[in-house]
């Protein structure tokens, strides 16, 4: 065999440019997720942050339903013969996710003075 015949032909290369950095036009995005442990005071706490937001013409996504987290915790019932009979304990977290676009700042100030339910925590995030 001849040495053209042996070699194989070079192996392309992906050369696909990638975006690193966000576009100078996006626009700006409030996201909001809400948790709390009762899904009706839930609901209630995010249909007044709807509201209000709908109240200053945003365009709001949502509200999302996120997984729901559930910590499940095992006791002993008896503190010493007893070791078979347990108890078993569950506290589930329900969130929702909800995102405001190009939010102005009289709709950043009406959300700041929101007053919610006890129990509701509440995560704000600019996009």
């Amino acid at each position: 065999m001849s040495a053209t015949a042996t070699k194989k032909p070079a192996a392309k290369t992906a050369t696909k440019k990638r975006a690193t950095a966000k576009a100078p036009d996006a626009i700006a995005k409030l996201r909001i997720r809400v948790r709390a442990y009762e899904h009706k005071v839930l609901d209630a706490s995010v249909k007044q942050i709807m509201d209000t937001a709908l109240r200053y013409d945003a365009v709001v996504q949502g509200p999302t339903p996120l997984p729901t987290d559930i910590k499940k915790y095992t006791v002993n019932r008896s503190s010493f013969v007893h070791k078979n009979a347990r108890e078993q304990f569950e506290m589930r977290v329900h969130k929702r996710l909800v995102d405001i676009l190009s939010p102005s700042p009289k709709l950043i100030e009406a959300l700041t003075n929101l007053s919610l339910p006890s129990g509701v925590n509440i995560d704000v995030k600019m996009v």
